[in-house]
């Protein structure tokens, strides 16, 4: 059995709260974040809900430490990070090997589509620093060198699993001996590219979504941050808050079914859970909540639902999707679904699926629709799934 990886802290910032105080406060109070949009600017801004951070770009400036030139993406990504190190306490980190994986799917595209908005009609007009960082790894780079991090640097981008496998390749290189600790997870902002894209595809919903409803319509768009410091047991035995959470198991399957669809029977779904069980050791029984994907989508909901139902038996895990506060974040989903996986471990809390009306009639199991307390949680299964069928499960255990 290899050495553990830890968990040493945790760092957030989504529609529901700029911390992690403030959202797990909105996750008790089941609070989402979904609303008209008021930074960000679309023409659909009238009839799509977005679940956006509620900061302006000045804002996050000042709380990130960057300037506000800076992309909107990059700045989040620092205000999560520097909680999570913060939460994590370690003393000599200049001392210790450390790494910056970070996922995200638009990179500096904000900025991007600011500058053509101006420079188009008028070749004169626009700045080209908004699109100098425009690629995915300036925005991991930006953030590294303002935290200090130098000794290892990587950006992951394979769609809504980008935070999972960042997250996880981490743990690998700590377990082989290549880094100490390893800041891991994603960011993504609203951008009108990916809005308009996902709604090409005609699968956002005009209202609320519903994931895992036998009526549910489609997903809403969100943004924010989540990483998590991971470290070695030696690094782990050496702090004065010791962690209490372990990365247990991971694993990335491909289904490659679609360009934009799970497979219909869940194959992906099922490859990824099946992988993280046995690389945890454990068995499907033992798992007491899975914080699903649980877009909202039709064809989602289904394949990773039959995916569960294939792989587990009654009495079923708890399960609920928090895509239901958040929105789905893209990049970042499966860094923030990771906090809240420690956080359920941490505390002894399950949350709840909202706005669920009539459960999905071909599931043999049904959702949580309240948020639960003091209860035991030992261990967590966090699925992350992107398109492509690039495929990402998470096992959080009780250290």
């Amino acid at each position: 059995m290899s050495a553990p990886v830890f968990v040493a802290g945790t760092g957030i910032i989504s529609a529901i709260g700029n911390n992690v105080a403030e959202c797990l406060d909105a996750l008790e109070s089941e609070r989402a974040g979904m609303g008209q949009m008021h930074h960000f600017d679309s023409a659909h801004r009238q009839r799509l809900p977005v679940a956006e951070v509620k900061l302006s770009n000045e804002e996050l400036s000042t709380l990130a430490g960057l300037p506000k030139t800076k992309s909107r993406t990059a700045l989040l990504s620092m205000v999560a990070a520097k909680e999570a190190l913060a939460d994590a306490g370690i003393e000599n980190l200049v001392s210790l090997r450390t790494g910056f994986i970070s996922a995200n799917s638009v990179g500096g595209m904000d900025k991007t589509e600011k500058f053509f908005t101006e420079f188009l009609p008028d070749n004169n007009k626009g700045r080209l620093r908004d699109v100098i960082n425009h690629e995915c790894g300036s925005v991991t780079e930006l953030v590294a060198d303002a935290l200090g991090i130098k000794d290892y640097i990587t950006t992951i981008s394979t769609a809504c699993s980008s935070s999972a496998n960042s997250i996880f390749f981490g743990a690998r290189l700590i377990k082989n001996n290549m880094l100490d600790v390893v800041v891991a997870g994603g960011t993504d902002s609203l951008t009108k590219f990916t809005l308009n894209g996902f709604n090409t595809l005609m699968i956002l919903d005009e209202k609320f979504c519903q994931p895992f409803d036998e009526n549910r319509r489609g997903l809403n768009l969100g943004e924010g941050a989540g990483y998590i410091v991971l470290v070695s047991e030696k690094v782990a035995a050496s702090l004065k808050k010791k962690p209490v959470v372990k990365l247990s198991g991971y694993h990335n399957a491909n289904d490659a079914y679609h360009q934009t669809a799970s497979s219909p029977d869940g194959t992906g779904s099922f490859l990824a859970m099946t992988g993280a069980l046995k690389k945890s050791g454990l068995q499907p029984e033992a798992i007491d909540y899975i914080n699903l994907h649980g877009t909202g989508t039709q064809n989602n909901d289904i394949a990773e639902g039959t995916a569960i139902k294939r792989l587990f038996s009654s009495p079923y895990p708890k399960m609920s999707s928090t895509k239901t506060f958040t929105g789905h974040t893209l990049g970042a989903s499966g860094g923030i679904e990771a906090v809240f996986s420690v956080l359920s471990l941490q505390q002894g809390i399950v949350y709840p699926n909202l706005r669920l009306e009539t459960p999905m009639k071909d599931l043999p199991f049904n959702v949580e629709t309240k948020f639960s307390k003091n209860i035991e949680v030992k261990h967590v299964l966090s699925n992350s799934f992107g398109f492509g069928g690039n495929c990402s499960s998470l096992i959080f255990s009780k250290a």
